[in-house]
């Protein structure tokens, strides 16, 4: 296979081309095939007799740019396989350029001859220093989570309006309406123009060329207060010299009674359908989390960059269905494979069926998940009658236990019946935790408004009968 040289057009008009290159393509006596005709220096060589061969219209036949680049190295490529072959893009060929990576990345030999960045200029022009932190992204590939707003940052290939009005709705993400924003176009050359806009502005005031970059400056702090990077440093703040006394003295064990607390107020939340609320709860839930972690960074065992790998490798290995090749045909098959995949990556072999059941579950949670397991190597019902008649047996036990006056034995038999009725939920896949925590919040509204009602009356519950309270209760029923 030949050599193919690529050469660097520049980034603006044909005075910054460098003279050597010059007179290399105007000595050519054959075609240079070039990636777009749309460029000042292209524009100024075809009038002094350089012949070019452009790849404009693949751009044209394509959806996506990935196959646009694909398309336009396998050209090269096969043409190499005849003769030596002279491509020139815009710009470095060195940067942003796609299909130079593509045709570095094959066996035929490249050759790289010179061409300017516009880096240079774009600094000049925006009196900015790359020292301070800078990112250059491709503005039709780039995504959310690449973006570092402590940068400045340049987004490249912004070849239309519809790629500008991209950028636009993903920094709105993070970055308010009026954050002001630099369209530049045609940098260092006599073309240049660069305007100042609001974000919501970036794809209305510009005619955008394959010439035009977008500036957006570092954003300051206060905007950024909704990133993961900045909630750590306040919990590091908070933990470190100088920080909060109540948060510098808490340990895994002083912050356990408020890591229940918050996920039974996330829970409250959930069932009130309270949406400010989850946001509140679950904030807090994640506060706990990220003291805890830094709890383990200043102790030195862990970080939470730890418990975010761990998090991340295990849901990648427990769903092979997502990121392998595997296929599920049901929920019911994601457990079955869950519950295989947890053991074989534990790596090792439980005692008891019912080792791992977290001791300090609510009773009635526990009991639940106690006989979940032991129904699943086999220990369970035939049926559901015989939990019925199982039940049936325990209240008989308790009643028995009632009449002999024996507190202990009376405190048995009832656990037995709360731990049937477990069993009952389980089969209907009810969990009786939260089952119980409606029927608890269902009681306080109808009491409450019982209370309400009498107070209206300018009457006290503790002065009417039990039939009158009955009849507001079943007014409260009916209200629901």
């Amino acid at each position: 296979m030949n050599k193919i040289e690529i050469i660097g057009l520049g980034a603006g008009d044909l005075d910054q081309l460098p003279l050597g290159i010059y007179k290399k393509l105007c000595d050519l006596n054959k075609s240079v095939h070039v990636r777009t005709l749309d460029h000042p220096v292209v524009q100024a060589l075809q009038a002094e007799g350089v012949s070019f061969h452009s790849f404009d219209t693949i751009y044209e036949e394509e959806e996506q740019f990935t196959h646009v680049y694909h398309r336009i190295a396998a050209i090269i490529l096969e043409k190499a396989k005849i003769e030596q072959v002279i491509y020139a893009v815009p710009g470095h060929p060195m940067l942003a350029e796609k299909t130079v990576q593509i045709l570095l990345d094959s066996e035929c030999e490249v050759e790289i001859i010179g061409g300017s960045s516009y880096l240079d200029d774009l600094f000049t022009a925006l009196k900015i220093d790359p020292i301070d932190g800078f990112q250059f992204l491709d503005a039709t590939s780039f995504k959310r989570q690449d973006v570092n707003y402590h940068n400045h940052l340049v987004f490249s290939q912004v070849y239309d309006q519809m790629i500008a009005s991209e950028v636009k709705l993903t920094l709105l993400e993070d970055l308010p309406a009026d954050y002001p924003i630099t369209i530049i176009d045609a940098v260092g050359s006599v073309r240049e123009k660069i305007v100042e806009v609001p974000l919501e502005e970036l794809d209305r005031t510009f005619d955008v060329s394959n010439l035009t970059s977008i500036y957006v400056p570092p954003a300051p702090e206060h905007l950024l207060h909704h990133t993961f990077t900045n909630l750590r440093q306040v919990i590091h703040t908070l933990r470190g010299p100088g920080g909060c006394p109540w948060d510098q003295k808490q340990t895994h064990e002083s912050l356990r009674e408020y890591a229940i607390e918050e996920v039974y107020e996330l829970i409250d939340a959930i069932d009130q359908q309270d949406d400010e609320g989850i946001i509140e709860e679950l904030g807090d839930v994640l506060l706990q989390v990220m003291l805890h972690s830094q709890i383990g960074e200043d102790e030195g065992y862990f970080t939470i960059d730890d418990v975010i790998q761990n998090l991340t490798e295990k849901m990648i290995y427990r769903h092979p269905h997502v990121f392998q090749n595997e296929s599920v045909s049901n929920a019911d098959e994601v457990v079955k494979n869950w519950e295989q995949l947890k053991k074989a990556e534990k790596g090792e072999t439980r005692v008891s069926a019912l080792d791992g059941i977290a001791k300090h579950l609510p009773s009635l949670a526990r009991a639940y998940q106690l006989q979940k397991r032991a129904a699943k190597v086999g220990f369970d019902w035939h049926s559901l009658q015989g939990v019925y008649d199982k039940l049936q047996e325990e209240l008989e036990e308790f009643k028995v236990a009632i009449q002999k006056g024996r507190a202990h034995e009376q405190e048995k038999e009832f656990g037995d019946i709360l731990f049937v009725l477990a069993n009952i939920a389980r089969y209907y896949k009810i969990n009786p935790e939260v089952a119980l925590h409606h029927t608890n919040e269902k009681f306080i509204l109808r009491f409450s408004y019982m209370e309400q009602a009498l107070k209206k009356r300018q009457r006290s519950i503790q002065e009417v009968t039990l039939e009158e309270m009955n009849g507001l209760w079943e007014e409260a029923k009916e209200k629901e």
